[in-house]
């Protein structure tokens, strides 16, 4: 028992540690930071409600506070932009696949409590939306945004290339295929997650045979995601030839 105290006053000293030197905050209230880091699968059951403690309630939360924080930044950078073009923007800055990867540059994917038999995809993307979450409540918007933009977007992003690049990759994919012969086609499964918002699987088939896949809550994305990997895969292939 004393062993498995000291390990949970460890895992909040690191928790603490990583909020005062990657985020510059110290918190007023240490659990909802120690919430939005509890992965599903490792779930604490022993609320006074009855329900389970996890990171899920302050995803959903911080989802809308990132999509808030990037509309409110591309307004304001691009005040001549069609809303078309600023959605395709937003959806960059804020897409699970980048959040994932921000979450493992700042190393929050590390802190994460995972049940050791389970292997999420989404982990980091959901708990660094979790985290939002969290400042958010104990923080304000305001303090959010900042931290948001300056000590992460602006720190490990390369803006321009993020919201510049091509990144209509189904286009590209199919274009591929067209000049090369091959018959694209995309599979779509609902993936069981035990939540209300459904995560939608794509296969992506080059010949009726699975090349690359992507996952995510909307089809549309799940469909670029799928057919970026295969972009990625068809340039390493060239590559090695």
């Amino acid at each position: 028992m004393f062993g498995q105290e000291n390990k949970k006053d460890l895992h909040n000293k690191k928790i603490k540690d990583f909020l005062k030197a990657v985020l510059g905050i110290s918190p007023k209230n240490t659990e909802l930071y120690n919430t939005a880091l509890i992965h599903r699968s490792a779930a604490d059951n022993s609320s006074v409600s009855g329900h389970s403690i996890s990171n899920e309630r302050l995803e959903y939360l911080g989802d809308a506070v990132l999509d808030t924080i990037a509309a409110e930044y591309l307004f304001k950078k691009f005040p001549f932009k069609p809303e078309g073009e600023l959605t395709e923007m937003r959806s960059r800055m804020v897409c699970r696949e980048q959040l994932g990867t921000l979450s493992r540059k700042i190393h929050l994917d590390e802190l994460i409590s995972i049940n050791p038999h389970a292997h999420p995809k989404c982990a980091g993307g959901d708990a660094f939306e979790a985290l939002v979450g969290a400042i958010f409540l104990d923080k304000g918007y305001e303090k959010t945004k900042k931290i948001v933009l300056q000590r992460l977007f602006f720190t490990y992003y390369d803006m321009d290339t993020m919201l510049f690049e091509e990144s209509n990759f189904k286009s590209k994919i199919l274009n591929w295929a067209q000049k090369n012969h091959k018959k694209i086609s995309f599979e779509h499964s609902v993936e069981p997650n035990g939540r209300d918002r459904r995560l939608y699987r794509v296969q992506l088939l080059i010949n009726n045979k699975s090349f690359a896949e992507g996952l995510d809550y909307t089809i549309k994305k799940a469909e670029q995601l799928a057919a970026e990997h295969a972009c990625e895969k068809v340039e390493e292939k060239k590559k090695s030839m």
